[in-house]
């Protein structure tokens, strides 16, 4: 299992301004917390809850069908091109940075074991897009169209785009190279996959783009490269029952949320650092910071009160951003909750030769790369909590699928949690689809007329 320490966040190491009595707070929050737990699992089998992706890890339905399609397609293509943008792309990069072999894309294909290389597209940069296109060989290509709605403007343009490329490439045969998830009932996509008979994949009623990791959104990517699923699934189901533990001190997501909470509204911590020991999981930050802004950034709690909540989550990674941001974390303003993820067990230990003794290196000499970064997490630990800055440690045994699964699920439940510390809505984001509509009005779909003249004035005002 993970192992938490929140040891540097107490006020016994930081001081009464700007760490907790943790042990107070579990016991002030004792009921709370057992009642937050016992209701999100009571509430999960009901439609219109959004918390279908708390049964995820027990979808053997899914994983079966995406190992099938992984198999059916074995060895047929050198390339799996992914379109999709936000919770359709960013836990997928996360998990294949994770466990792919680093710099997986570079290998050959006997080095990869005859798995394809995977791309995610998860942008509309223009030249970043055309660099991408002119580089694969789209007839050993195949496109994976991720959108739950079916409409999303940024991944409906790609596929347009793809699918005229690949038409004239394969003709009639371009349809065995794309793939689709999307929702099992409505949206254009869904209408196009059925009207092209694409291979389709389903993502739940009540699962959100970012809590959908572990449907066929990252199930499907991740089996086409040879990622064990099973393991991945095995590591969320026992975390799940883990988590089910309405005990504060015997769960970690609720400790995890209850804390954050405390110090954003009790401390000024209002910034929430995710900075990962390992650049296999550098990608996690960034998965997180999607989870924690879209979830907990909201203008109104469930009682129509305006509130303006949400701490700001920020992504950073040991050691490189001790170089470029310890400083200000350490003299800078005090509005920061630090969360390392450290990595106890790395694949490939490499030693550093004794081969300047007598110079002021020389010290470096016999010991090892892993002895370093090590050397260098718990020094930056020790050192912020010198200047009174607390911090959370997330420590993983190795990097296996079965730890992410354990890893990315945690956290959801986390967000969760805190969501209802901060009685607001988890699971919407309005925020998100006023730009969309003003996208959709600004291009001319048809039905924002009066918006897109709206805008077109607001903009010529400012």
């Amino acid at each position: 299992m993970l192992k938490f320490n929140y040891r540097n966040a107490d006020a016994m190491v930081v001081g009464e301004a700007n760490g907790l009595n943790i042990a107070q707070e579990f016991d002030n929050y004792k009921e709370t917390i057992a009642s937050i737990i016992a209701d999100l699992n009571k509430r999960k089998d009901k439609p219109g809850q959004w918390l279908q992706w708390m049964n995820l890890g027990y979808s053997e339905e899914t994983i079966w069908y995406a190992k099938e399609f992984a198999s059916m397609v074995e060895n047929r293509f050198e390339n799996i091109l992914v379109l999709g943008i936000g919770g359709s792309a960013l836990g997928g990069i996360a998990v294949t940075e994770a466990l792919l072999k680093p710099y997986w894309n570079l290998l050959s294909a006997e080095e990869r074991n005859n798995f394809p290389r995977i791309f995610f597209l998860d942008n509309i940069d223009p030249d970043t897009m055309q660099g991408l296109l002119n580089v694969l060989d789209l007839k050993k290509t195949l496109v994976n169209v991720i959108t739950k709605s079916g409409s999303t403007a940024e991944i409906m343009s790609q596929y347009m785009i793809l699918k005229d490329m690949l038409e004239k490439e394969l003709g009639d045969d371009y349809r065995k190279n794309i793939v689709v998830t999307t929702d099992k009932n409505v949206g254009v996509l869904k209408q196009l996959a059925d009207q092209e008979g694409y291979k389709t994949f389903i993502i739940p009623d009540d699962v959100g783009g970012r809590f959908s990791v572990f449907s066929a959104v990252g199930l499907v990517p991740f089996a086409l490269v040879g990622i064990d699923i099973d393991e991945l699934t095995n590591g969320i189901k026992d975390m799940d029952l883990a988590l089910k533990n309405t005990d504060i001190h015997e769960n970690i997501a609720a400790q995890n949320a209850l804390i954050h909470y405390l110090m954003d509204t009790q401390k000024g911590k209002k910034l929430s650092v995710m900075m990962p020991y390992s650049s296999r999981l550098r990608y996690v930050a960034d998965w997180y910071a999607q989870l924690w802004a879209e979830s907990l950034g909201k203008e109104y709690d469930k009682n129509g009160n305006k509130v303006n909540v949400g701490p700001t989550p920020i992504k950073a990674l040991g050691v490189t951003d001790q170089h470029s941001q310890i400083q200000l974390y350490n003299e800078g303003p005090n509005d920061k909750l630090i969360t390392f993820i450290r990595v106890e067990n790395f694949d490939t230990t490499i030693e550093i030769p004794n081969i300047f003794e007598y110079t002021g290196i020389g010290y470096l000499g016999g010991k090892t790369i892993n002895d370093l970064l090590n050397a260098e997490a718990d020094s930056t630990k020790v050192a912020l909590s010198d200047y009174c800055r607390p911090t959370l440690t997330i420590s993983i045994d190795k990097i296996t699928p079965y730890s992410m699964g354990q890893l990315l699920y945690m956290l959801e439940v986390q967000t969760a949690i805190a969501g209802e510390l901060y009685n607001i809505d988890t699971f919407n984001q309005p925020g998100v689809e006023q730009a969309k509509n003003y996208t959709y009005a600004l291009m001319g779909r048809s039905g924002y007329e009066d918006s897109a003249q709206q805008l077109q004035e607001k903009m010529a005002s400012v």
